[in-house]
């Protein structure tokens, strides 16, 4: 475990002293933002649903969403309780850091806003490639954010990217799974009357 938080330190510090400006500050605090409790993405979903052209994806996007406040948030966070950068530092770094936007108040593992992001992004991607490469180079700022901040680790990002993936492709087998059932449903119906 020391051989990874001194990767994960080591990475922090490099984007801290190498990647930030204080005239970048306000563009990655509001990107952060856009990740706060799901807020962006779970709006997104809801206008793709409004619309029948675009309404799968937003099923697609809103399964995903709560595939990633499950398991992500529900269970993983709790169970793992991974301390955040700030409470580790002293003892690994020999200094306190300094952090620059509010500090959350969960566990570190897995990122939240990464996980959310990503799980939205790859069920639109699923769906159709060209919003979804949007959503996801959206995404990989919204984790990126959360390094740059010092929020987390490299590894609370990486594993919020991998789970996020993966709730968005399990959406939309899923999603599929329940279209053609309901499809079969409807068919079935059509030619018994």
């Amino acid at each position: 475990m020391d051989f990874i938080y001194s990767v994960d330190f080591a990475i922090n510090d490099f984007i801290n002293e190498h990647l930030t400006a204080s005239f970048l500050n306000p563009i990655m605090s509001f990107i952060s933002f856009l990740g706060n409790a799901g807020w962006f993405w779970i709006a997104t979903a809801l206008i793709l649903l409004f619309f029948k052209k675009t309404r799968v994806i937003g099923i697609t996007m809103a399964c995903s969403l709560i595939f990633s406040l499950i398991f992500t948030n529900l269970l993983l966070k709790p169970i793992i309780d991974r301390p955040r950068p700030w409470d580790y530092a002293p003892q690994y770094l020999g200094r306190e850091i300094q952090i620059l936007i509010e500090k959350p108040h969960d566990a570190s593992f897995p990122s939240g806003h990464t996980s959310v992001s990503f799980a939205a992004a790859a069920a639109i991607f699923t769906r159709n490639k060209k919003y979804g490469s949007f959503a996801l180079a959206l995404a990989t700022l919204i984790g990126f954010s959360r390094l740059y901040f010092y929020i987390h680790y490299p590894t609370d990002v990486l594993g919020g990217l991998i789970l996020g993936i993966a709730y968005g492709v399990a959406a939309y087998f899923l999603t599929n799974f329940i279209i053609d059932l309901i499809s079969k449903k409807l068919s079935k119906d059509n030619t018994s009357k």
